[in-house]
C-alpha cells in the first residue's frame, strides 16, 4: 500500500485511498442485538473512479447495448438468489423478476413531506460466517483501502448489478471503451450511470440502489484488516478503473468498539448510540473517512419491538413489523455528506408530543417572513456544489422558518422536555432562519442522550443530541446550547472543513452564532443584546485565558498543519493532527479563539454588513468543503478599503490561526468588558459577599444580629461570573457558603452555575456540599471531568475518597476519552 503518512501516536490516520476510488453511496442493512452488544449485517458501497485514475472512453451506443442484451439473455433463465436471510431478517428467495420494484412505473411510496414507508425496505440480507482474511502476496493488484477499526469483517464480494431487472436503461447512452465488452466493465458502467443520475430522479435512484444492493454476488474478493484499515483486492485487477465499483461487505461490530457506546438510559433501559468518537464511524461500518469522500446513504435497521431507531435521515421513519417482536426502520440521505456525520441512536426513547400552545407558536412563526429576506440576492444563482436535491433552490423551503421537528427522551425526562425544550425549538429555529436564511436540512429530531455523553450537545444531519444537563435550571443553558447545535446545520454540516484540523470553522462559527440566535429567540432589545454579549465575551475570555495557561502550546493553534492544511498524500490518505489526544476533546480553544476572531471581524466591519457576508458565504459554499482562506478572502473582498484598517488574510492567519496563546488584538480588548453594566452589577454583589464574609469571620462563633443585606437577582451568566470571582478569593466561611446557596438557590440552577458552585465546595472543603459534587459527577458527566482533578489536588482524604467513589460508580458506562483523562488524574 502506498503511504507517506507518519502519524504520531496522538494523530488519527485517515487511510482511505480516496484519490483512486471514491464512495458515492452506502446501503446499510443491519441488525441491533442488545444481548450480545453487537450490530451485525451488510454494507454495500458504490464507487466512482477517483481523480487520479479516471478513464475517458468513446465507444458508440450500439456496442454497449448489444453487450447488455447478451448479458441479460444469459441471466434470464437463471434465478438471482438473495443470500439466505438470518434469523433477524424476513425470508424469501428472489428471482430477477422480483426486482421489478425498481421499475420507473413503481408507485411513489413517499408522502408530500418526503416520509417513506418501510414496506419496500422490509427484506433483509444475511451475514456469511465464511471469513477470507487473505494476505496480499503481490504488489501488482490494486488495493482498495477503507477506514476500519474494531470490526469483524466476515466476507467481501463483488455485486452483479447487471442482474437487476430494468437496469438496462443506464447503459443505453453509455460510451464504453473497446475493453468494455467484458462484463466487469459493464457493471462498473452501470454504477457510474446510477450515481450520476440527476437530482430530480433521486427517488428512482434510491430504489435502484436498494435493488442493486440485493443483487446476487459474482465473486468473493480478497481482503485483510489491520488496526486502522480494511484492504480489498481482486486478483488480476491492477487499476481502480477496473476494480469492482459495487461491493458488499458482511461484518459485525465489537462490544468494545469505539464508535458507539452500549449503555443504559436514565430510566435504566438498554440503548446504543454514536458518541462523536475521535475515531468517528470506522468502528460502526467500513467507510472512507476523509472529508472529501462526500456520499449519500440509506439504511434499514432492525431491532426488537419496543426500541426506537433514530438516525441521520431526511425522512421521519415509521417502523415496519417484519415478524413478531422485530421492527425495521428505514432512513435515507440525498445530500452528499462525510461518513463521519452518520449518526444512529437505538433505545426505548419516548416521543415528547407538542402541546397545543407550542404548535400555535410554531404556526405564527412559520408565516412571518424573516427581516433578512431582502438580503438574499443570490437565490437565483446556480449552487456551486455537486448536484443533489438542494433546499436552497426550493422556493417553498426558502420560506420555511421552522422545519418539522420531534423530541425524544427516556420516559423519566419527558416532563422536563415538555416544560422547557420543546417550547424553545421553534423559537430557536426561527431565529436561525432570520439570521442565515434557508435551513439546509428538511427536518430535525432532538434526542436527550444518556448521562455518559461527554458533551452538552452534538449536531448531525437531521438530528441533535443534547445532554440531560441542559434541562435543569431554566431555559438559558438549554436555549444557548440548542442554538449552538442548530448553527452547525450551516457551519459544520452544510459547510464542512476541508481539513478536520480546522475545527474552528465549525465550532467558532457555532459559538458566535449561538449568541445571535439566542438574542433573537428571546426578542431582546438592542441594549439587552449588547450587555449580555459583552458579559458572555468576558466569561469566554476568562475561560480562554485559563485554558491557554494550562495546556500545551501546540494544542492552542487553530491551524496546526499551517501551510500544509488541506494537503493529502498521492492516494488521498492523511492524518488528523492530535486527533486521538484524549484531553483534546475537553478543550475549547478552537471554540473560543474562533469565536473571538469572528467577533473581531464583526466589530471591524459592522454587525449588519458582517451578517450579510455570512449569508452570502452560506449561499456560495453550502454543500462544499472549505479552508479558512475561503471565508477570509470572500469577507475581505466585500469590505471597502477604508474599513479594512490594514486587515489582510495573511495577518489574520498569522495572528489568530497559526499562533498559540491569546491573539494580540484580543489582549488589548480583554479589559474593556469590565465596564459592562451587567459585569459591574456582579462586582458590586461580590463586594457585598466579601464584606459579609469578613463580618462573620470577625464575629467568630458568637451569634449576633446581622445587618440585613439585600442581594440583587442575577442572570445565569452573571451567577457564573459571581462564583468565578468568589473562587478567586482566599477563604469563604461555611456560613457564607450556606447563605450563598440559599440566596441564589444554586442547587436548582443550570449546570454551568452548579459546576462553579461545586468548585467552591471543593476549594473550601465545604462538607455540607459534597452531596452536590457527587450528584454533579453522576448526572453531569459532560462537564464534571476536571472536578475529579480538583478533588485530588487538595490532598484531602475525604475529597479523594469521594473522587474514587464517583469514578468507580460511573466508570463502566463513562465515555472512553473521559474515563482515560479521569483515570490519569486519580491514579
Amino acid at each position: 500500500m502506498e503511504t507517506q503518512l507518519e502519524p504520531m501516536k496522538d494523530d488519527l490516520p485517515l487511510m482511505a485511498n480516496t484519490s483512486y476510488m471514491l464512495v458515492k453511496h452506502y446501503v446499510l442493512d443491519l441488525d441491533v442485538d442488545f444481548r450480545s452488544k453487537v450490530i451485525e449485517g451488510i454494507i454495500v458501497l458504490f464507487f466512482e473512479t477517483g481523480s487520479q485514475y479516471r478513464k475517458t472512453s468513446s465507444t458508440g451506443k450500439e456496442g454497449c447495448r448489444s453487450q447488455f442484451d447478451e448479458a441479460c439473455k444469459r441471466r434470464a433463465s437463471e434465478p438471482c438468489h438473495i443470500p439466505v436471510p438470518n434469523l433477524s431478517a424476513c425470508s424469501s428467495k428472489m428471482e430477477c423478476n422480483d426486482f421489478a420494484v425498481c421499475g420507473k412505473h413503481e408507485e411513489d411510496t413517499s408522502d408530500k413531506n418526503g416520509n417513506h414507508s418501510n414496506e419496500e425496505q422490509a427484506s433483509g440480507m444475511s451475514s456469511s460466517k465464511d471469513c477470507c482474511d487473505i494476505e496480499n502476496h503481490g504488489n501488482k493488484d490494486f488495493l482498495l483501502v477503507l477506514d476500519c477499526c474494531d470490526l469483524s469483517v466476515l466476507k467481501v464480494e463483488e455485486i452483479d448489478v447487471a442482474a437487476v431487472a430494468g437496469i438496462e436503461e443506464f447503459v443505453r447512452s453509455a460510451k464504453l471503451t473497446d475493453s468494455s465488452k467484458e462484463l466487469e466493465n459493464l457493471r462498473n458502467q452501470i454504477v457510474h450511470e446510477l450515481v450520476a443520475l440527476p437530482a430530480d430522479r433521486w427517488k428512482e435512484q434510491l430504489r435502484y440502489f436498494t435493488c442493486c444492493s440485493q443483487a446476487p454476488g459474482c465473486g468473493e474478493l480478497l481482503f485483510t484488516t489491520d488496526t486502522w484499515s480494511l484492504e480489498i483486492r481482486k486478483s488480476g485487477i491492477q487499476t481502480p478503473a477496473d476494480f469492482p465499483h459495487a461491493i458488499r461487505i458482511w461484518y459485525k461490530t465489537k462490544p468494545e468498539g469505539r464508535s458507539v457506546t452500549w449503555t443504559t438510559d436514565q430510566s435504566g433501559r438498554p440503548c446504543v448510540y454514536t458518541v462523536g468518537s475521535p475515531i468517528n464511524n470506522r468502528a460502526l461500518f467500513p467507510c472512507q473517512e476523509p472529508p472529501v469522500a462526500l456520499s449519500t446513504w440509506q439504511a434499514s435497521v432492525r431491532a426488537a419491538a419496543g426500541f426506537v431507531v433514530l438516525m441521520s435521515g431526511e425522512n421521519s421513519a415509521e417502523p415496519v413489523q417484519l415478524r413478531e417482536g422485530i421492527l425495521s426502520w428505514y432512513y435515507y440521505v440525498t445530500m452528499p455528506m462525510p461518513a463521519s456525520t452518520f449518526t444512529i441512536a437505538v433505545g426505548c426513547w419516548q416521543e415528547v408530543k407538542q402541546q397545543s400552545f407550542t404548535a400555535a407558536i410554531q404556526s405564527n412563526i412559520e408565516f412571518s417572513l424573516p427581516s433578512s429576506q431582502a438580503d438574499f440576492r443570490w437565490h437565483d444563482e446556480i449552487c456551486g456544489h455537486v448536484e443533489y436535491p438542494c433546499r436552497f433552490q426550493d422556493s417553498a423551503a426558502r420560506l420555511q422558518a421552522v422545519i418539522p421537528y420531534r423530541v425524544f427522551a427516556p420516559w423519566c425526562l419527558m416532563e422536563r422536555c415538555e416544560e422547557c425544550l420543546i417550547q424553545l425549538i421553534p423559537r430557536c429555529l426561527s431565529a436561525a432562519y432570520t439570521t442565515l436564511g434557508t435551513h439546509p436540512f428538511s427536518r430535525l429530531d432532538v434526542l436527550i442522550v444518556p448521562s455518559n455523553f461527554s458533551s452538552l450537545g452534538m449536531a448531525s444531519p437531521h438530528i441533535i443530541f443534547l445532554s440531560q444537563s441542559v434541562l435543569l435550571g431554566g431555559s438559558h443553558l438549554c436555549g444557548t446550547r440548542l442554538c449552538h447545535e442548530i448553527a452547525h446545520a450551516w457551519f459544520g454540516l452544510a459547510i464542512g472543513a476541508h481539513d478536520w484540523t480546522e475545527e474552528w470553522i465549525s465550532e467558532g462559527f457555532a459559538t458566535f452564532l449561538e449568541d445571535t440566535f439566542w438574542a433573537r429567540a428571546q426578542q431582546l432589545s438592542h441594549g439587552e443584546v449588547k450587555g449580555q454579549q459583552e458579559l458572555k465575551a468576558l466569561l469566554r475570555w476568562r475561560r480562554l485565558r485559563d485554558e491557554v495557561q494550562n495546556s500545551e502550546e501546540e494544542l492552542q493553534v487553530l491551524r496546526p498543519k499551517k501551510e500544509s492544511t488541506g494537503e493529502l498524500s498521492e492516494s488521498g490518505a492523511s492524518v488528523v493532527k492530535h486527533g486521538l489526544k484524549a484531553e483534546k476533546i475537553f478543550m475549547q480553544v478552537h471554540y473560543l479563539k474562533g469565536y473571538f476572531l469572528l467577533r473581531f471581524l464583526a466589530r471591524a466591519i459592522g454587525e449588519a454588513s458582517y451578517l450579510a457576508s455570512l449569508r452570502k458565504f452560506v449561499h456560495k459554499f453550502h454543500g462544499r468543503l472549505v479552508l479558512s482562506q475561503d471565508f477570509l478572502c470572500m469577507l475581505l473582498e466585500d469590505i471597502p478599503e477604508q474599513q479594512k484598517s490594514g486587515l489582510t488574510v495573511e495577518s489574520i492567519i498569522q495572528n489568530w490561526l497559526d499562533t498559540p496563546g491569546i491573539p494580540k488584538p484580543l489582549q488589548e480588548e480583554g479589559e474593556t468588558w469590565q465596564e459592562c453594566p451587567l459585569v459591574q452589577q456582579v462586582s458590586a454583589e461580590v463586594t457585598k459577599w466579601m464584606q459579609a464574609n469578613q463580618r462573620i469571620r470577625k464575629s467568630g462563633k458568637k451569634k449576633r444580629k446581622q445587618d440585613e443585606v439585600v442581594f440583587q437577582k442575577l442572570l445565569p451568566d452573571q451567577l457564573v461570573l459571581l462564583l468565578e470571582y468568589l473562587l478567586e478569593g482566599k477563604t469563604l466561611c461555611p456560613r457564607v457558603l450556606q447563605c450563598l446557596e440559599k440566596t441564589y438557590q444554586l442547587r436548582e440552577q443550570d449546570a454551568e452555575v452548579r459546576h462553579r458552585w461545586c468548585e467552591l465546595v471543593v476549594k473550601h472543603k465545604y462538607v455540607s456540599g459534597y452531596g452536590d459534587v457527587e450528584k454533579f459527577l453522576r448526572e453531569d458527566q459532560a462537564m464534571g471531568v476536571y472536578l475529579y482533578g480538583e478533588l485530588m489536588l487538595n490532598e484531602d482524604v475525604k475529597q479523594q475518597e469521594l473522587a474514587h467513589k464517583c469514578f468507580a460508580a460511573a466508570q463502566e458506562h463513562m465515555d472512553t476519552s473521559a474515563a482515560k483523562v479521569v483515570a490519569e488524574m486519580l491514579f
